[in-house]
């Protein structure tokens, strides 16, 4: 296994590289979703349809069930980053044996205990970062709830067609808010894979992120289920 410096110019870089590609391509992906269409621009239209049928139902039952399964898998994923956050804690504290374990990985390339406690520590980073977005999207499924409970009912005559569409587009937005949210979190999962290509090779670990980036955008913006909701989109308009 060849040895290279503690910390030289490969892995700053690999810090640089992967903040950068993290961070842009969320910017990008915003920004695009507002010139074209996006999973998430699309889902968001059928968020304001779901939300004005549901103010024309008696019986909101399956509107409840929908939203407590959507928060139902952001609590799985909140979950289970804990659990992966409480074994990095644990490698964090036996980096002997992590070294043990990595020199016996073909491609691998040594380091110091500095380098690797440093990649453990970015790893943890974005696993704290998905558990806050995890967290805040289950409260914001959690304040979608309440807007279905305080939904005006349909032979409510003191509510105006108005108002009852601007409740609708507004507890839309709410669950759009969620959504993006449990997307963030996601999102940081899939960058946080990339991450244990690091341990192996930094030239690996720029590869990974190049391809988590590629496969985000492919999904968001070229996947199949994306072209199926553009088609009844278009088909309804």
């Amino acid at each position: 296994m060849t040895q290279l410096p503690s910390y030289d110019w490969l892995n700053t870089f690999c810090v640089i590289w992967f903040l950068l590609c993290w961070v842009s391509y969320s910017q990008f992906a915003k920004a695009m979703a507002k010139k074209t269409h996006s999973l998430s621009s699309l889902l968001h239209f059928y968020r304001i349809d779901w939300m004005r049928r549901m103010l024309d139902r008696d019986q909101r039952v399956s509107d409840a069930s929908l939203i407590s399964n959507l928060e139902r898998n952001v609590n799985f994923f909140a979950s289970t980053t804990l659990l992966i956050l409480a074994g990095i804690v644990t490698v964090l504290s036996s980096t002997d044996d992590a070294f043990t374990i990595l020199e016996r990985l073909p491609f691998a390339i040594g380091v110091s205990a500095t380098a690797l406690q440093l990649k453990l520590l970015l790893l943890t980073g974005v696993f704290v970062y998905a558990f806050f977005t995890f967290t805040w999207s289950m409260r914001q499924y959690n304040f979608c709830s309440s807007l279905l409970g305080a939904a005006p009912m349909p032979d409510d005559a003191s509510v105006s067609d108005e108002e009852r569409d601007r409740y609708a587009l507004y507890s839309a937005k709410v669950i759009d808010q969620a959504a993006h949210a449990y997307n963030y979190g996601l999102r940081a999962y899939y960058f946080g894979m990339s991450i244990l290509a690091w341990f192996i090779n930094p030239w690996f670990f720029i590869a990974a992120v190049a391809f988590v980036v590629a496969v985000l955008y492919w999904r968001e913006f070229h996947s199949k289920p994306l072209k199926s909701m553009l088609k009844i989109y278009n088909h309804q308009k």
